[in-house]
């Protein structure tokens, strides 16, 4: 029977370890290249952001440039509204730039009705679908000052061009006071579209 000394079971020991690693390695190797496989996959995902997007046929003009009106003077210009965006929003009118001088805004009516038909600098085939405001000047710049607080006009559904018009009036009261002469009024009206 062999005897084993101390020095050779160490030797025997050093040489099985780095032999038992490599075998592992092996055996591991071999069996991951014999292994069925599959796969399936979802690819080319991407993302778009929608669009809001609201344009007016006033190319950059005023609706309205009166230099010398009297009590009774009054006067309607249409403007187009139209919505080109892809998600579905909600339109509602304001005013900005608000200024008036001697009392002219409280003594200026004005009427904004919606509908179809018409544009800017003719309100001709203009059919009202419904009124938006009616009221003094300065009262629709009280309570129609940002989105917030707007008038609500239409909801587009988005996706394709959608177009209303708007006939808006204004005459200066017959009764207006004497302390009027001279003054002035001037507003912007402002479209805006939200996402809803």
């Amino acid at each position: 029977m062999p005897k084993f000394t101390r020095r050779s079971s160490r030797i025997a020991t050093a040489i099985a370890l780095p032999a038992a690693v490599v075998a592992a390695g092996v055996l591991v190797s071999t069996s991951s290249y014999a292994a069925f496989s599959d796969t399936t996959s979802n690819e080319q995902n991407t993302w778009r952001a929608g669009t809001v997007q609201l344009a007016d046929d006033d190319a950059g003009r005023a609706l309205f440039t009166v230099p010398n009106a009297k009590p009774g003077d009054g006067g309607a210009n249409c403007i187009a509204v139209t919505s080109t965006g892809s998600l579905a929003s909600q339109v509602r009118l304001y005013a900005t730039d608000r200024s008036s001088t001697a009392g002219l805004a409280d003594n200026l009516v004005l009427t904004v009705e919606q509908g179809s038909g018409g544009g800017y600098g003719t309100c001709n085939g203009f059919t009202a679908e419904k009124t938006v405001y009616a009221g003094r000047l300065s009262g629709f710049g009280d309570a129609h000052s940002s989105f917030a607080n707007g008038a609500t006009t239409w909801s587009p559904a988005g996706g394709a061009s959608e177009t209303r018009t708007f006939r808006i009036s204004w005459k200066l009261v017959d009764d207006a006071p004497d302390s009027v002469q001279g003054g002035t009024a001037a507003t912007s009206f402002v479209w805006e579209a939200q996402n809803s």
